[in-house]
């Protein structure tokens, strides 16, 4: 008997669904119009409430065993063809790695920008992610958000 076989990654039961159900406050709400916290739209653009959404993708989650009381969490983001998220900020650092298309992004601070495949960006604890949208309106865009924060965070947070 052979030992070849391929090792699923670990995952603590009900991780995942608690993660989705976290990210999708922020990548599948749509604010309201008119109403404190809804994300800015670069010029030229439809109103955040009448686009489509980002949605979340958990792919893994793991508590770090050399940083005690924090977790790396990947997720992976699909913005459609003139979509966005709403305002929001995370529990922790972000970094995030364009995949596919381009993402215009603006936090707290800074001026909006956009980053095409290949590009990263950071995300510091408590920052305010003002703009997120795909800057593309007949591509989609994907990213790969890397989090690292504390064990059982909430990790995206509409609003500021």
């Amino acid at each position: 008997m052979s030992n070849d076989t391929k090792r699923e990654p670990r995952r603590r039961p009900g991780r995942g669904a608690r993660l989705a159900w976290a990210l999708a406050g922020a990548v599948a709400v749509a604010p309201i119009p008119g109403q404190p916290g809804s994300a800015q739209t670069a010029p030229g653009t439809a109103p955040q409430s009448a686009r489509p959404l980002a949605t979340a993708q958990p792919v893994t989650s793991e508590r770090l065993p050399n940083v005690p009381g924090k977790t790396i969490t990947l997720v992976r983001v699909t913005i459609p063809p003139g979509g966005s998220s709403p305002e929001h900020h995370h529990a922790g650092s972000v970094t995030a790695f364009i995949l596919s298309g381009a993402v215009r992004s603006q936090i707290t601070g800074g001026p909006a920008k956009v980053y095409t495949a290949g590009q990263s960006f950071f995300e510091p604890p408590g920052v305010v992610h003002m703009l997120s949208e795909n800057a593309s309106t007949t591509e989609p865009a994907e990213l790969l958000a890397i989090f690292v924060a504390d064990d059982g965070a909430t990790l995206t947070i509409p609003g500021k």
